[in-house]
């Protein structure tokens, strides 16, 4: 932890329950800048103000975070005070900085690493039983943290939570399966939610636990790269029987709803959850596709769907001109593995897909396209609901998360940093968005 945040944050956490901290004066009142609410849901918008301040002058808000893996993160904008000597980020304009105009949750998903950062970070929470805390400093004027020449008026620190409390977190590892479930406060029944994240593998827990946040029984599934799956990390080492399995456990437990159980899938986990929705014997709710396909760009190894490299075909790659891969080519509907590509015609519940134009990982568009057309073909287009998002790039999270246009995929046996696509404001907009309709979409069909 730097020097900076590290004093600063022993000031500030001595006051946080009042949200601000307040420099003293003997003569007036000193700046105070305050949050509501200090300890919000990570989806949860958050009023940023700064009072006592002189009329008429530029400050700058920074924000400041660490990564569990301990990368500092950071944000910064400038604003001009109004009359009343007040800076309100829910109804002033950035003038400048990491994002112009009014922006309430700018500081948050304007959040990128700091200069001098490991290359191809992308910032994700690994243990969702803690919170992010993100320290806000109001300085003195319009400044930039890379010039060390901030004078700090107030500070105040800010958690944010995946888990809400009374969230209970259950480790399974049953019958070959490795999952996380997680169950909101109450006896239940309550309806629930299958998480498949994306083929970078690993369990990762932190959608599921805000579904739970939200009322939902969630079982966040790993399929790859995980200890306890079968080796080698690197591939997919489970097929259609281990998703029919890990879909008919959450169904069947005794807090859930069964006939109310849906899948949501990202990237190369969109894929898979089509592909269960079409096996016999598993009838979900709804399906929500995010920049997904409708067949596999990795080579599978048989028909249960076990993956044979962990690479997507080398031949439609393209880089940028820093060397940064695009695999978006490998993913249009005519380049997927033909065998791969799955019965469409065969889903019987309502469909959401999600897809980013800037997308550069996966031909997103283009999928949900042919799925609509499939979907109409068999007579079944009142399943269909697709949001289309200009300027979003592959990696649509729940709202306020940063984007990383670029993020490392491999390090053995080569180096491969991927790119990702979109650009802050507009994808920062379009997960806002999407996360309101994810949960609408839900509602109505759990």
């Amino acid at each position: 932890m730097i020097p900076f945040v590290a004093v600063h944050r022993s000031l500030v956490f001595s006051h946080r329950i009042v949200g601000g901290w307040r420099w003293k004066s003997t003569k007036r009142q000193g700046p105070l800048l305050s949050a509501a609410p200090v300890r919000p849901l990570v989806d949860e918008q958050i009023c940023i103000t700064g009072r006592f301040l002189p009329p008429h002058c530029p400050v700058t808000l920074l924000a400041q975070m660490h990564s569990d893996e301990g990368d500092l993160w950071e944000a910064f904008a400038h604003y001009n005070t109004k009359a009343d000597g007040t800076v309100n980020l829910t109804r002033d304009h950035s003038v400048g900085g990491s994002y112009l105009g009014c922006e309430p949750m700018g500081l948050f998903w304007g959040l990128q690493p700091a200069p001098g950062a490991r290359e191809g970070l992308r910032l994700r929470k690994q243990n969702v039983e803690t919170p992010f805390v993100t320290l806000v400093s109001l300085l003195e004027g319009h400044v930039s943290p890379s010039e060390g020449r901030d004078t700090e008026l107030a500070a105040t620190a800010i958690e944010r939570w995946y888990l809400a409390p009374g969230v209970r977190r259950t480790e399974i590892r049953q019958d070959g399966i490795v999952a996380t479930l997680f169950l909101p406060p109450g006896p239940g029944p309550f309806p629930a939610m299958m998480d498949l994240l994306g083929f970078g593998g690993g369990l990762m827990e932190y959608r599921a636990a805000l579904f739970a946040s939200r009322g939902y029984a969630s079982l966040a599934l790993a399929y790859k790269g995980h200890k306890d799956l079968p080796g080698p990390r690197k591939l997919m080492n489970v097929g259609d029987s281990y998703f029919k399995s890990a879909f008919q456990l959450l169904q069947n437990h005794r807090q859930v709803c069964a006939d109310r159980v849906g899948i949501i899938g990202t990237s190369f986990g969109a894929y898979l959850t089509l592909r269960t929705a079409t096996q016999t014997g598993v009838n979900p709710a709804c399906l929500i596709c995010i920049n997904g396909a409708v067949g596999s760009n990795i080579k599978l190894l048989d028909a249960e769907g076990r993956t044979e490299t962990y690479e997507c075909e080398k031949k439609y790659w393209w880089y940028d001109n820093e060397g940064s891969v695009s695999f978006r080519d490998s993913s249009f509907p005519g380049n997927l593995d033909p065998g791969s590509k799955l019965k469409m015609e065969r889903i019987a519940c309502p469909v959401m897909c999600i897809s980013s134009e800037d997308d550069l990982s996966i031909a997103a568009r283009e999928n949900a396209t042919l799925l609509e057309e499939t979907l109409s073909a068999a007579g079944k287009s009142q399943l269909f609901t697709h949001s289309s998002y200009p300027g979003a790039g592959h990696l649509i999270e729940p709202p306020y998360t940063p984007n990383s246009r670029v993020s490392l995929w491999s390090v053995r046996p080569e180096k491969l940093v991927a790119l990702s696509g979109g650009h802050l404001a507009p994808h920062a907009a379009a997960q806002e968005d999407a996360w309101k309709k994810i949960l609408e979409f839900m509602e109505t069909n759990l």
